[in-house]
C-alpha cells in the first residue's frame, strides 16, 4: 500500500519539490509557472512549499543546483578523469554531452532561460554562474592542456570552446523550439559525432590521430 503523501519523511519533501518545479519550467516557462501548479505536482500545499522556497526564484535556483548542476558535474569529472589524447576526449564529451540533453530536462531550461532572461535576468545570472561559465572554463581548459601537449594547434582557448559548444547549442534551442512545431527532428547524438570529426579538422595539429 502506498504510503499517504502526509506521511512522507520531511527530508524528502525539498527534492520532490524541486523535481515538480522542474517539470513545470519546461512544460510551462518561468513567467507561466504558479506554484500552485508547483505545489499541485508535488503532493503538497502551496503553504507548505513557501515554507522551503519564499519564491520562484528560489525554486529556479534550487532547479539548476539540484537538478542541472549534478548532472554537467558528473560528466565534467568523467571527461577530467580520462586523461585521454584530446581526440579521444572530445569523441567521448559530445556525444556524452548530447545524450545527457536528450534524457533530461536540461534542454527545455536552457530554452527557457535564452527566452525570458530579459523580463528575469536572474535566470541569466543563475544559469550563466552555474552551469555556462563553468562548463566553458572546463572545454577551455581541455583545450590550452591540448595545446600545451602540442596536440592542437594554437588559438584562444576560449574561443574554441564557444566554437566547439556553439553548434551544440543551436541543436539544442532547434530541438526544443522548432521541432515541437513541424520543424525537423534533430539527432543530437549524431550532431554531435558528426561536429567532432569538424572540430578535430580543423584543430588538430597535423599527424594527431582522430
Amino acid at each position: 500500500m502506498a504510503t499517504p503523501k502526509w506521511k512522507r519523511r520531511k527530508e524528502a519533501r525539498p527534492a520532490e519539490i524541486v523535481a515538480a518545479a522542474l517539470a513545470i519550467f519546461a512544460e510551462k516557462g518561468f513567467a507561466a509557472a504558479r506554484t500552485e501548479d508547483i505545489a499541485v505536482r508535488a503532493g503538497i500545499s502551496k503553504g507548505a512549499l513557501y515554507l522551503y522556497f519564499p519564491t520562484k526564484e528560489d525554486l529556479f535556483r534550487a532547479v539548476v543546483k539540484d537538478a542541472v548542476v549534478p548532472n554537467v558535474e558528473a560528466l565534467r569529472a568523467n571527461i577530467e578523469a580520462s586523461a585521454l589524447p584530446f581526440a579521444d576526449m572530445l569523441h567521448m564529451f559530445l556525444p556524452r554531452f548530447a545524450e545527457m540533453v536528450v534524457q533530461t530536462r536540461l534542454g527545455a531550461v536552457a530554452k527557457m532561460v535564452v527566452g525570458e532572461s530579459g523580463n528575469f535576468p536572474e535566470l541569466a545570472r543563475v544559469w550563466y554562474d552555474n552551469v555556462i561559465n563553468p562548463a566553458i572554463a572546463m572545454v577551455g581548459g581541455l583545450i590550452e592542456r591540448a595545446q600545451q601537449l602540442g596536440q592542437v594547434r594554437p588559438g584562444d582557448p576560449r574561443a574554441h570552446a564557444f566554437s566547439i559548444m556553439g553548434p551544440m547549442l543551436m541543436g539544442v534551442i532547434w530541438r526544443e523550439t522548432f521541432t515541437p512545431i513541424g520543424g525537423d527532428e534533430v539527432d543530437l547524438p549524431m550532431l554531435a559525432r558528426q561536429h567532432v570529426e569538424t572540430v578535430l579538422n580543423g584543430m588538430l595539429v597535423t599527424g594527431e590521430t582522430q
